[in-house]
């Protein structure tokens, strides 16, 4: 049980990276259209 836990915080992490890469991205396009 312990690793499905770990491995759902990992996912959870991960997924909080590539909100933060697609968000500074988004950012970047509209300072330098």
């Amino acid at each position: 049980k312990r690793l499905v836990r770990d491995y759902e915080k990992r996912l959870d992490v991960s997924e909080a990276m590539i909100h933060v890469a697609l968000g500074s991205l988004m950012l970047r396009r509209i300072v330098h259209p």
